[in-house]
């Protein structure tokens, strides 16, 4: 085994789960940063409509986006078995097959987002004043999807090997392109809105390019080769179960939020911006624990193609405990310093103020979605999806649809509006839970 790879079957489980997923904590805060620069950078010397307009766009970005990570679990779940259990062959056929479809996926996901997006802006009663900024920064930022799936296929690859460190460096370089383009495009050249799109999708570029190279060049077993890269009919299948339940759940997820984003716009332009600074805090978040996630379904798939059945179990308990201790303290730490964080994205006190409406209540409900979102990764490690999807759709897509049309409509405040996250996490952790335990019962008793 080469040194740029990571045996997940032995050792220290805390300890190896914790190394493992620092620098994708890292990664993932470098990546949320980066992005955060965009709304940043447009608050800041832009103004306040520039930052709803690219705020307002949050949503319909993570729809799309979230639909290629999704891809993405699919890609790291059957690399890490397949290395796990040492089968060269298959996986081989499963990286080849990956990269084909992930870029396919990518170029689809592109044209949608060009042909949806204004009328999928206008059905969520976008401001006026809003929405020619926010239509802009959509169909540029769209551009780069065949970038954000090539990029997320290669990180998948890594992770599942247990190299986390590449996908960190790549996206450090390409972060800092992001943050020094937007500064350029803003402030010299006066692009605003357009310019931070433009930056994005140049350092989504680079950041692909980087981690393709480096694919390309390893002499590893999971080492890429052009005159490989074809689509394996059975690898194909293994992916698309695996890929397409979890893309369908990240998406579906972002439809059910788009009916919150209506909510949202039913306020003042003030309230939009607030909401759009504040919304920050989630990818920061969402995406620390995230790597937590990804440490789970990589140490299970790994440890369930060796055969090691008493690290299965102990891999998802393990990651559990992280995931919510990480949000616990992140959470304490935004709700002292909410109104310092927020400052980041606007200087009107105003916009700060609708801003902390939306910190209070998010911070004190993120460390529940941990229950959910690892038990979630845990069933895909052991490579179930569809019913996890599932369970995940009704308790915390059509739950809050439903309470939109319900509680917020009878209400019609914004704190009513946001109580919807934790009752729905709430729900779907215990649904998933449930499931989670009588698949691993099941599958480690035929193992």
């Amino acid at each position: 085994m080469k040194q740029d790879s990571q045996d997940l079957t032995s050792g220290s489980l805390s300890r190896k789960i914790l190394t493992f997923s620092i620098p994708l904590m890292a990664s993932n805060v470098l990546q949320v940063l980066f992005n955060m620069s965009d709304i940043a950078v447009v608050g800041q010397f832009a103004g306040a409509m520039a930052l709803g307009a690219v705020g307002s766009t949050t949503t319909l970005v993570t729809l799309f986006t979230g639909f290629l990570i999704g891809m993405g679990t699919g890609v790291n779940v059957l690399t890490a078995r397949y290395y796990g259990s040492k089968n060269k062959k298959d996986l081989s056929e499963v990286i080849h097959t990956s990269a084909v479809i992930c870029l396919i996926s990518g170029v689809l996901i592109a044209l949608i987002g060009e042909v949806s997006a204004r009328l999928i802006l206008d059905l969520l009663g976008t401001k006026t004043e809003l929405v020619d900024g926010a239509l802009l920064y959509l169909r540029i930022y769209y551009l780069g999807m065949p970038a954000v799936a090539v990029y997320n296929f290669g990180n998948a690859v890594f992770s599942a090997i247990g190299n986390t460190k590449k996908p960190l460096v790549y996206l450090a370089v390409s972060g800092v392109v992001n943050v020094l383009l937007n500064l350029f495009f803003v402030i010299v050249c006066h692009m605003s809105v357009a310019g931070v799109a433009i930056a994005s999708i140049s350092a989504q570029y680079l950041s692909s390019i980087l981690i393709l190279n480096s694919l390309f060049h390893s002499e590893d077993v999971y080492g890429m080769h052009v005159g490989k890269l074809k689509i394996t009919k059975t690898k194909a299948r293994q992916i698309l179960a695996m890929g397409i339940p979890s893309g369908l759940q990240y998406a579906i997820f972002q439809i059910a939020n788009l009916f919150i984003q209506g909510g949202v716009n039913t306020f003042n332009a003030v309230m939009v911006a607030g909401n759009s600074a504040a919304a920050n805090a989630d990818a920061l978040i969402y995406d620390v624990m995230a790597a937590f996630y990804t440490a789970c379904g990589s140490f299970m798939g790994q440890n369930y193609g060796a055969g090691k059945k008493d690290r299965v179990k102990k891999s998802y308990l393990i990651s559990l405990g992280y995931s919510f201790g990480i949000a616990a303290c992140m959470s304490a730490v935004l709700l002292m310093f909410g109104r310092e964080f927020l400052s980041l994205f606007t200087r009107e006190a105003d916009v700060i103020d609708a801003g902390m409406k939306r910190l209070v209540i998010m911070g004190l409900s993120y460390p529940v979605s941990a229950f959910m979102d690892c038990t979630i990764a845990a069933s895909r490690g052991l490579g179930k999806s569809v019913v996890p999807t599932v369970i995940v759709i009704m308790g915390s897509c059509v739950f809050r649809v439903v309470w939109i049309y319900t509680v917020f409509a009878y209400f019609g405040t914004f704190q009513s509006l946001y109580l919807l996250y934790v009752f729905s996490w709430s729900i779907t952790a215990v649904a998933e839970v449930w499931y989670f335990k009588g698949v691993y019962k099941r599958m480690m008793q035929a193992a």
